[in-house]
């Protein structure tokens, strides 16, 4: 029933989407790519190598671990000689302060004891004199040197043979001459008058120290081009370790030229834009109707960005390990909101994306797909926050078989396997968690509508729903037994029975601003016979926009709000419009009072409650209830909507038309109970029956008195 001849403004518009999605998503992607991998290898020390055999294609020198480089480094740093550049300006200054503050000489002292002071002072300077710190951290090992530069001279001196600030004081009071008078001396505060006269000439020290650092090599050999690096099966020691590690570390020097990374980023960008070209031709091929629905290819898109984005992040700046992330919530939303099959592909297209920014993609690509599978099929339809902690129970005990299982095929020992894979599943498990909390967001972002809200609004205990069966009983009968109906059809034919039976339950809210108006909530008092046609017409199709206000006030969502406005689609009030016509034979009619806004449906559920909620409703005017009157009925109203052109909109076929009318036919028949029509009897025979049953009635009451009587 699906018209298929779209016009050229839709073709374009369709290729314009097409071509826009394709250029962002791509863009996005290859922009945040890393760019600065080697080889992608995967190799510790003890274990076999699974590749094939490896030889140099190019000349490279064997680099030194940090650790050997650090040790080195550690061991030249020991016996280095920072400098430190004699300020004499100190030595003067401090004096000239002494004698400036003690002109009348000390308190309590021998004016000789100032001289003798400036002359110890002077020793203590002439020695040399570091800060406090400085000497502690020299001092650590007694032969550890300086370099002193007074003038031109650079001079290597034992740090022992140097004074730091405190020793230097020390060393002023325990002098022979002044030690008798300690008391008197350290009321005269003589520390103020000692400060460092070396001085760490920290540009010279450092500059010294690259250069001695510079000397140590950081290769311990070569590999020449054509030389074996390593065989499949050989086990890789320590020496076999270090030379891929140089590999690798060449292999990025190597990448980061700029013709290499036009190279790299050329590979990244066709690639992406192979798998993304893929993906849409399987939308355009399998569902074309997304590109149709914004909201729907908008979703499926950024989920396509967002996940191979955030794994280019990770790997980029080395942040966490990307099994953490949990690649399974994209099949679980799109498997709730769209349908299964989306969901591989779109898992699949994205893990492969992913891939090319990672380092071990064997190992990543199968337990990813893997992870996926397990998600979709153990979750084919979310109604509670339990199925969402079972699918990441499966997702992690998947993930970590497959993760052993795959590290056995390959020769490891199960005692040396990585622990810390095993933790990365199950915090990947646990953010799989989250799927239920974000499932609110992406309803809201894109304005769909999952199985665990559908139940949630077809609570008839609150809300909208309670309001109904309490103003409008019949309707709220009317629509709850139409919601029976339109899920038992949509289970037959393929389609969404929880998103019908709810659109179903809601179609009629409107009528609850003028209740009595509807045939199913009078008690024998029809308020139409005092109206006209128009104004009876006008107040019965008005339950339509009155009941989008309703579903708009209370937050409806949009699917459901859809249902309200096409169950009668632009049909007509046929029975004011036909009054009205035979009433006035002559006139000319204008059609537009007695017929409802529309649309008309556009999904397939939308067309079962359509259908759905004519039978029912007409079937209740039906003079007897036999399966021939039935299926007269059903047929004829059906084929009227279909002649009318009710369904062109929607997706429906004829076929799934024909098994809507079965269903509809044989549930009509259970709720009035047809019965098949037995023969009459003959007179006499029945003459002569009653009078049996008379005599029967007669000896049982009469067994009942004597049984009363005796008790």
């Amino acid at each position: 029933m699906y018209n298929f001849n779209t016009s050229n403004n839709h073709f374009w518009k369709n290729f314009l989407t097409q071509i826009s999605l394709l250029f962002i998503t791509v863009t996005l992607i290859v922009w945040f790519l890393p760019r600065h991998e080697g080889p992608v290898f995967r190799y510790d020390i003890g274990k076999p190598w699974m590749y094939g055999s490896l030889i140099a294609s190019f000349d490279f020198p064997i680099f030194k671990t940090d650790e050997a480089i650090k040790e080195e480094q550690d061991s030249l740093t020991k016996y280095f000689q920072p400098y430190y550049y004699y300020d004499a300006s100190v030595e003067k200054a401090q004096i000239d302060n002494f004698l400036k503050d003690f002109q009348e000489g000390l308190p309590g002292l021998n004016p000789m004891y100032k001289a003798i002071i400036c002359d110890r002072l002077h020793q203590l300077y002439q020695t040399g004199i570091i800060k406090t710190t400085e000497y502690n951290t020299l001092n650590k090992d007694t032969t550890n040197m300086i370099r002193v530069v007074d003038k031109k001279q650079a001079t290597s001196l034992q740090i022992n043979k140097v004074h730091s600030v405190f020793s230097a004081y020390e060393k002023l009071f325990n002098d022979s001459r002044l030690e008798p008078h300690k008391q008197l001396l350290q009321r005269c505060n003589l520390n103020n008058y000692i400060e460092p006269n070396l001085i760490y000439d920290k540009e010279r020290s450092q500059t010294e120290l690259n250069d001695l650092l510079s000397g140590i090599s950081q290769a311990s050999g070569l590999v020449i081009s054509g030389q074996k690096i390593v065989d499949r099966g050989d086990i890789v020691d320590e020496h076999t370790y270090l030379v891929l590690n140089s590999l690798e570390r060449e292999m990025k020097r190597i990448n980061d030229a700029d013709s290499k990374m036009a190279i790299t980023m050329s590979g990244q960008t066709i690639f992406v834009l192979f798998m993304v070209l893929l993906y849409t031709l399987y939308i355009i091929l399998f569902h074309h109707d997304y590109f149709e629905n914004l909201r729907s290819i908008m979703m499926l898109y950024s989920l396509m960005i967002i996940f191979p984005v955030l794994v280019s992040l990770m790997v980029s700046h080395n942040f966490f390990s990307i099994y953490i992330i949990p690649f399974a919530i994209v099949p679980i939303f799109i498997n709730v909101f769209l349908d299964s099959r989306t969901a591989f592909v779109t898992h699949l297209i994205m893990v492969l994306i992913c891939a090319a920014a990672v380092k071990y993609q064997y190992e990543f690509i199968i337990i990813q797909l893997v992870a996926g599978l397990v998600a979709i099929y153990s979750l084919r339809e979310l109604s509670s926050r339990a199925q969402v902690f079972k699918v990441a129970i499966f997702v992690t005990i998947s993930s970590s078989v497959i993760y052993v299982t795959m590290q056995m095929m390959q020769g490891y020992d199960l005692m040396n396997i990585d622990d810390d894979m095993i933790y990365y599943f199950i915090v990947n498990g646990i953010l799989l968690l989250l799927a239920y909390p974000l499932m609110y967001i992406i309803e809201r972002a894109f304005g769909f509508i999952s199985s665990v809200t559908l139940f949630e609004l077809a609570n008839t205990n609150k809300g909208l729903l309670r309001n109904l069966s309490e103003i409008a009983p019949g309707t709220f009968q009317h629509s709850f037994t139409v919601g029976n109906l339109a899920s038992e059809i949509a289970n037959k034919i393929g389609a969404n029975s929880l998103l019908v039976r709810t659109g179903a339950l809601y179609h009629d809210i409107g009528k609850m601003t003028n209740p009595a108006f509807f045939t199913e909530n009078q008690a024998g008092v029809n308020p139409h016979d005092k109206m006209t046609y128009q104004e009876s017409a006008r107040i019965v199709i008005s339950h339509v926009t009155e009941g989008i206000k309703m579903a708009e006030k209370a937050n409806i969502p949009a699917d459901i709000k859809d249902f309200i406005l096409t169950h009668h689609g632009k049909g007509m009030a046929k029975y004011f419009y036909i009054k009205y016509k035979n009433e006035h034979p002559d006139e000319e009619i204008d059609t537009t009072p007695f017929t409802y806004p529309g649309p008309n449906p556009s999904t397939r559920e939308q067309a079962i409650l359509m259908m759905a909620d004519t039978t029912e409703a007409a079937s209740r005017s039906l003079p007897e209830y036999t399966e021939e009157s039935i299926r007269a009925l059903v047929n004829r109203l059906i084929d009227n909507q279909v002649n009318e052109g009710f369904f062109h909109e929607c997706q429906i076929t004829f076929r799934e038309i024909a098994m809507a009318k079965e269903v509809l036919i044989e549930k009509l028949m259970a709720i009035y109970h047809t019965r098949i029509k037995y023969p009459e009897p003959n007179e006499k025979e029945d003459a002569s029956k009653s009078d049996k049953n008379k005599k029967k009635k007669k000896k049982r009451f009469q067994y009942i008195q004597v049984r009363s009587e005796s008790k």
